[in-house]
C-alpha cells in the first residue's frame, strides 16, 4: 500500500496536470499529428491526471460529436503511437526536470452524465421526485403553522 493511496492528487499534480492538457491540446488544434486515425477528427482533451512522482499522465480524450467504440479505440491507438512526438513537443513547451508518459484513455463522463440524464427525465423517476417533492410541501405547510400558533 502506497502513502498517497486514497489521497486526493496534491496542487503541483493538478498544476502539471492542467499545464499538460493546454500543451496537448495546442498540439492537437494545430494540426501537428499525422497519423491518418486522427485527419478530420476535432479532440477535446478533458482531463490530464498526474502521477504523484509526477513521471506518468493520464490524458482523458473524447472525439467531438462522439463516435462509435470502433471509432474512439482507432484515435486512441493513434494517440498511443503518437506519445513520443506529444510528450517531445509538449516538452518544449514546459519546464519540467522530467516530462510524464503519456496514456490516453477514453473519457466516459460525458456518456455517464447522458445516462444519469435519460434516467432523471424517465417517467418512474419523475413520478417519485414529484411525490417528494409534494411530501415536502404538506411538511413545510405544517411547519409554518406550528410556527405561527407558537408565535401567538
Amino acid at each position: 500500500m502506497t502513502k498517497r493511496e486514497g489521497r486526493p492528487p496534491s496542487q503541483r499534480q493538478l498544476r502539471v496536470g492542467e499545464e499538460l492538457r493546454h500543451a496537448l491540446a495546442w498540439i492537437v488544434e494545430r494540426g501537428e499529428l499525422r497519423d491518418p486515425a486522427l485527419s478530420g477528427v476535432s479532440l477535446t482533451i478533458t482531463e490530464v491526471r498526474v502521477s504523484p512522482d509526477l513521471k506518468n499522465a493520464t490524458a482523458f480524450v473524447t472525439p467531438l460529436g462522439g463516435g462509435d467504440a470502433t471509432a474512439v479505440h482507432d484515435v486512441l491507438d493513434a494517440l498511443r503511437r503518437a506519445g513520443p512526438f506529444l510528450r517531445h513537443e509538449a516538452a518544449k513547451r514546459m519546464q519540467l526536470r522530467y516530462m510524464p508518459k503519456f496514456n490516453f484513455e477514453p473519457d466516459t463522463s460525458f456518456d455517464e452524465a447522458g445516462r444519469i440524464g435519460a434516467l432523471l427525465s424517465s417517467p418512474e423517476v419523475r413520478r417519485d421526485v414529484q411525490a417528494h417533492t409534494g411530501d415536502e410541501d404538506a411538511i413545510g405547510t405544517a411547519d409554518d403553522g406550528e410556527a405561527g400558533d407558537d408565535g401567538a
